[in-house]
């Protein structure tokens, strides 16, 4: 496991390429987003993502995965259509610290491990993990960083994080001490869109 500092406002795009490289590889690592941080892999990495679902102790089809996708344009690759109210709700809400359940198409099973029918989306408002997403050349599956002993206890600060999983991922990315909630997540699979969890910033 190694360290790497990076500025959220001005990344060093030689060491995300470093991270970048081993994801593309099929590695782990542990980076900030614009709520908590995350442990992150490629979309198309399945050992990958059975790594980090152990990690946070649940079984493939019981883990709240999401992907991170560097904008909207990537997201209909994964989801069956939606609505016009649903994309204007997203298009005002993103970059931003929101999850978007979507319906999944039929790729998603496949690449899950898992026979689940929706999908959390999010375009987090961090150019490290935006970064991330455009060197890899795919979205990343994320999972938060919580303690071992609780799925309800984040870890924020990148020694504790360190002393938990370092030696269990390839990288972990230091941008400084990370948020202690998480994102809002919207459920858009029905007639409406429902809030599920609030989150930092209120939905527009």
């Amino acid at each position: 496991m190694s360290t790497l500092e990076i500025r959220e406002q001005s990344p060093d795009e030689r060491k995300l390429r470093l991270v970048a490289n081993d994801l593309i590889a099929g590695d782990i690592a542990i980076c900030p987003t614009d709520t908590l941080y995350a442990f992150v892999c490629t979309l198309s990495n399945r050992s990958g993502i059975e790594k980090i679902c152990k990690l946070v102790g649940k079984k493939p089809e019981k883990a709240n995965l999401s992907i991170i996708c560097s904008d909207l344009k990537h997201i209909s690759d994964y989801t069956l259509q939606f609505s016009k109210s649903t994309y204007k709700l997203m298009n005002r809400n993103l970059p931003g610290p929101f999850t978007f359940i979507l319906r999944a198409n039929n790729k998603v099973p496949k690449l899950f491990l898992s026979n689940r029918k929706s999908l959390g989306i999010r375009v987090p408002n961090s150019k490290i993990a935006l970064s991330l997403v455009e060197l890899c050349g795919e979205p990343l599956v994320s999972a938060s960083v919580h303690h071992p002993d609780s799925t309800d206890v984040f870890l924020a600060q990148i020694e504790e994080i360190e002393k938990q999983y370092g030696h269990q991922v390839a990288w972990t990315i230091d941008a400084g001490e990370g948020g202690l909630m998480g994102s809002a997540i919207i459920d858009c699979t029905g007639e409406e869109p429902e809030i599920i969890r609030e989150g930092p910033s209120p939905i527009l």
